[in-house]
């Protein structure tokens, strides 16, 4: 099986947004026989991003006991983290794709999908074996 990967980027920002992660493709309730629409896509990956920080969030709920060089690479963060606290904020997949859909709709975000920006949410899309897709998050300018 072949994984898609995602990079997370900003206008004006030399690195991506957070370190490029892959989603297993394809999924395996289709077998990827099926057409795919760029809504389909999109829908997929914030599902897998929510499944992912639920994840975190549970996994934060365990206290660790932390090495000494996993306590000094904290140090040089600024943060020391074992763990032991209740997950501070709750994600529903139910909003989270609705929301993702919408925010591409208001032009919040461009998506590239193997170097060709895809534009419309009903278009269909071809993954292959070594597909890069890239979300590039916009920033509104004020004034007028």
């Amino acid at each position: 099986m072949s994984a898609l990967t995602i990079t997370l980027r900003a206008p004006g920002k030399r690195r991506p947004l957070t370190p490029d992660w892959q989603l297993p493709w394809p999924p395996a309730e289709d077998g990827g026989t099926q057409p795919l629409t760029l809504r389909a896509l999109i829908t997929r990956v914030v599902l897998g991003e929510v499944q992912a920080f639920q994840q975190r969030q549970e996994q934060r709920k365990l206290v660790r006991i932390l090495t000494e060089r996993q306590i000094d690479a904290g140090l040089a963060r600024g943060r020391v983290d074992s763990g032991g606290r209740a997950p501070g904020q709750e994600v529903h997949p139910d909003t989270a794709v609705p929301t993702a859909l919408q925010a591409f709709e208001d032009g919040l975000y461009l998506v590239i999908l193997d170097g060709e920006e895809k534009r419309d949410l009903d278009q269909e899309v071809h993954l292959g074996s070594d597909s890069h897709l890239v979300f590039i998050r916009l920033t509104m300018l004020a004034g007028g």
